[in-house]
């Protein structure tokens, strides 16, 4: 079955409008969905839609209201709310250009693949796909879709265009407020050498695949255990939580067994290779010493 689009529309730039449609670039991840049961005879429970003093009522019977004071509606139509004519419902207005990393992370919302709509709309969907690749730069503008106007972004991906929602600044909460506590004191210059060299050991590029969900993985093999059990309960057992340092001079032991690759429990330790190897090259130039001492007795 071929995707759904998103949206359908035109991205307008000055006197150029370009005829594209919107595809949800993400989708649902694995996951374990739970039911409420009906635990003494093992059925999942149902909710109806009901009014107060009337019970249940059929689907048909329903609309959308806005309450504008207690208890008194306007009720609106879906074909009423649809009507609402805005231009950004079909058309993208591109009306300003940023530096791609002039953003903050958190305004970004979700991503959408963008292409063009038809053979007609392909050479000017290139030539803003380059422009925006040539300045380095990223473009803004509102999108009406699905009940509210959306502030987007569009950037150059491969051959197409990726759009990405973005919250409003009125949607994010300021970092002031939960940063202001912790103190811009300067970490010492040896700390910040083996942190730097522990982000060194296990930098790597980027690959998706190698991440999934460990949890929703824990949940199914629980499910698996609990099904085979009949019923019986089933506790894992918690990790225990990892040794806090109370100071700097265990921080900074951290980082040093942490770099070198040293356990943390000394009962899990194992001798470095290399301390092993110097050992037995020490004993090894020892040797001949001895002899050529004993030689030397001998001679005299």
């Amino acid at each position: 079955m071929a995707a759904r689009a998103y949206w359908t529309g035109q991205i307008r730039l000055a006197l150029v409008s370009i005829p594209v449609e919107a595809y949800a670039a993400t989708k649902s991840g694995a996951a374990i969905q739970f039911h409420q049961i009906h635990e003494p005879s093992g059925k999942r429970i149902n909710y109806e839609k009901v009014v107060q003093g009337i019970g249940p009522v059929d689907r048909d019977e329903i609309v959308k209201g806005y309450e504008i004071s207690k208890g008194n509606y306007v009720l609106l139509d879906d074909d009423e709310i649809e009507a609402v004519k805005i231009e950004s419902k079909r058309t993208l207005e591109l009306v300003q250009f940023v530096d791609a990393n002039e953003i903050d992370v958190f305004y970004f919302e979700k991503p959408y693949y963008i292409v063009p709509q038809d053979e007609l709309a392909e050479e000017a969907f290139i030539v803003l796909r380059e422009a925006l690749r040539a300045k380095k730069k990223i473009a803004l503008g509102q999108l009406s879709v699905r009940g509210r106007e959306q502030l987007v972004s569009l950037k150059p991906c491969g051959k197409g265009i990726v759009m990405e929602t973005l919250r409003y600044e009125d949607e994010v909460r300021k970092a002031q407020t939960y940063f202001k506590d912790i103190p811009a004191t300067k970490p010492a210059k040896e700390m910040l050498e083996l942190a730097g060299s522990l982000i060194d050991q296990k930098s790597a590029p980027f690959d998706a695949g190698e991440f999934h969900d460990r949890y929703v993985d824990a949940l199914k093999k629980l499910v698996e255990k609990k099904a085979k059990a009949k019923g019986k309960k089933i506790i894992e057992e918690p990790d225990a939580p990892a040794p806090r340092g109370s100071n700097v001079i265990d921080l900074m032991a951290a980082l040093k067994n942490s770099v070198s690759g040293k356990a943390a429990n000394d009962s899990d330790e194992k001798k470095p290779v290399k301390k092993a190897s110097a050992k037995k090259g020490t004993a090894k130039k020892a040797a001949p010493k001895k002899e050529s001492a004993h030689k030397a007795r001998k001679r005299a």
